[in-house]
């Protein structure tokens, strides 16, 4: 059975946790699934640089009050979603990419996206499962300390309503 998570914005106090979960699910997701050049570039410290940097963008799940996973939105695009390890699995990740679907709605987008690194199978099967479309391989351009990485990405699109 699902566990309820309580979803909130992310404050400067939840940086910490947000980016070892970040760290761990970005490893988890993305060794062996991008180029060496973003993996060198998505040191340790970076996640924690960016998650600092990202509070305003972030929405948390809570679970006994601890974060249990986060999701960030910007404009129409799903930028991040992530559970930690020990909620994987127990419904989390649905919920919030069901507020990030709302989230962009409310910002006025009749559609949402997000970009999947090809081999990750897990993360593609959950999309597709939630009613997201496959459209396509696209050229996503991710930050590098010294500028964009060419990473390909398959292009995930959803239809937004209300």
């Amino acid at each position: 059975m699902p566990i309820s998570a309580v979803l909130r914005p992310a404050t400067p106090a939840d940086a910490d946790a947000v980016a070892r979960i970040w760290y761990q699910g970005w490893q988890d997701a993305h060794l062996g699934n991008v180029p060496d050049e973003l993996v060198r570039a998505r040191t340790r410290d970076s996640f924690w640089d960016r998650a600092g940097n990202r509070v305003g963008d972030t929405t948390v799940a809570l679970i006994d009050g601890e974060v249990a996973g986060f999701v960030m939105v910007v404009g129409d695009e799903v930028e991040q979603v992530y559970v930690s390890s020990g909620h994987r699995g127990s419904g989390v990740a649905g919920t919030l990419l069901t507020e990030a679907e709302r989230l962009a709605a409310e910002g006025g987008h009749s559609r949402a996206w997000l970009a999947v690194a090809p081999g990750n199978a897990r993360a593609r099967r959950f999309y597709e499962r939630r009613g997201w479309a496959d459209e396509g391989e696209f050229d996503n351009q991710a930050s590098g300390p010294d500028g964009p990485i060419s990473v390909p990405c398959r292009r995930y699109v959803k239809t937004l309503t209300g």
